[in-house]
């Protein structure tokens, strides 16, 4: 079962916004909102709202329990751009541009949920096997000091 929230016309750029929720694609839903809670960035509280709105669209119309839910998609996409005009030196005008952006976000229950703590470890098998390390040969020669006590005995 897929459930769709969509944030339309946010208020900050797309590119801004595409950082947060790249972060958090194929997350946990719950790990998601967690995470999302110490991002520091402006788009991570207009994202939350987004996955809590899912998560509660979730749970009221198709009675799915938020713990089963992973973010099988989080996209920002660009939304119309506001144009404004600034002054500028003599008289002329410069453009401003306050881009907007529209979130979405699709959970679904259909992804088994793998945590890092539940996977199983790798043997050491499995990974590259790397060359051995040269051994150290010693040589017997003696050295000059150990030569001259031995004539002398």
């Amino acid at each position: 079962m897929q459930v769709i929230a969509t944030h339309r016309y946010a208020r900050i750029s797309a590119f801004k916004a595409r950082e947060v929720t790249r972060e958090i694609q194929g997350l946990p839903a719950i790990d998601a909102l967690q995470l999302l809670a110490f991002v520091p960035k402006k788009a991570a509280p207009l994202v939350g709202k987004v996955l809590k709105s899912a998560i509660a669209n979730a749970e009221h119309n198709n009675n799915v329990r938020p713990e089963l839910l992973v973010v099988k998609e989080a996209v920002c996409g660009e939304a119309p751009t506001i144009k404004r005009v600034r002054p500028k030196a003599r008289g002329s005008a410069g453009p401003v541009r306050k881009r907007n952006s529209h979130i979405r976000i699709v959970l679904t229950d259909e992804v088994p949920i793998v945590r890092r703590s539940d996977k199983p470890k790798t043997s050491g098998k499995d990974k590259a096997k790397k060359a051995p390390k040269a051994a150290v040969v010693e040589t017997s020669t003696p050295t000059p000091e150990a030569a001259s006590t031995e004539s002398n005995a």
